[in-house]
């Protein structure tokens, strides 16, 4: 169980929700759009509710005497009318909430190596394999509350490249850019934007070295193209404790920082989180 919390959070979790509208936390994460987040009123609960979004649990954090549900709202979701279900003390509900509309705009990226385009059949075997075990622990959902729901910078840089670019590579299009990436020299520290514990680490087709560290209740960071990684699984990391430094190892045309933020098993702009989203 995580059980990093810092007084900035306990001031975020004591403000008071109501339908969440005035909320220090619906101002900060609100924003409702494809690769985005939803924040949900669950009012009051004598005991802890519980939600859950497209069949998978949510992050639950009290104010006062509410709860709000935070959820990750994928980028595949269309513009249009969502709802998750919620159990609280005085039974099961659904609660809605309406997606808005997000334009994401083009990136033209020319790699060299033309197999991390077009991978053969042996590239595709492994990529299959180190796939499904990313998408193990974007799944983990561990109790406890976030230390900060307000995010550290894991590094202080330019941002080279937004969330949800569509990339095309050598002129084919592969899937949307799925983090931020920062622009800042190989063997800058990667310092973890909150506490949490180190779920995976590898050296994968695309990613190249990668750290995953879970905050708790499904919120997770990525962390990838490292040239070195400092921790090991199970580790316990302290907010901005370094987890690695900036490389450009897997699919990457030169040193940067490669950052995702995940909310239930859906990658989300992690510019939400820094106060630096664009509408």
């Amino acid at each position: 169980m995580l059980r990093f919390i810092t007084p900035i959070v306990a001031l975020l979790l004591a403000l008071p929700a109501h339908a969440a509208p005035d909320s220090y936390i619906d101002r900060l994460l609100n924003k409702p759009v494809p690769g985005g987040v939803a924040v949900v009123d669950l009012g009051p609960s004598a005991q802890t509710p519980q939600a859950s979004y497209q069949g998978k649990p949510v992050l639950v954090v009290k104010q006062e005497a509410r709860w709000v549900a935070i959820i990750g709202v994928p980028l595949t979701i269309k513009p249009g009318s969502q709802q998750i279900t919620a159990k609280t003390s005085s039974g099961t509900r659904t609660l809605p909430f309406t997606v808005g509309f997000k334009a994401y705009p083009e990136q033209h990226i020319t790699l060299k190596n033309q197999r991390q385009v077009n991978p053969n059949p042996a590239d595709l075997k492994r990529i299959d394999g180190e796939l499904a075990e990313q998408i193990r622990a974007y799944r983990s959902f561990s109790p406890g509350t976030p230390s900060n729901l307000l995010l550290d910078k894991p590094v202080n840089g330019p941002l080279s490249s937004k969330f949800g670019v569509r990339r095309f590579f050598n002129g084919e299009e592969r899937n949307p850019h799925a983090g931020l990436d920062f622009a800042v020299p190989a063997g800058t520290p990667i310092k973890s934007p909150a506490a949490g514990r180190v779920i995976l680490i590898g050296n994968y087709f695309f990613n190249g070295n990668t750290v995953f560290v879970d905050h708790g209740q499904g919120f997770i960071s990525m962390f990838c193209h490292m040239s070195k990684i400092d921790v090991k699984v199970g580790d316990n990391v302290p907010r901005g404790g370094v987890v690695g430094r900036v490389g450009s190892t897997g699919r990457a045309t030169g040193p940067h920082m490669h950052w995702n933020v995940s909310l239930n098993d859906a990658r989300v702009d992690p510019a939400i989180f820094i106060g630096a989203f664009q509408p």
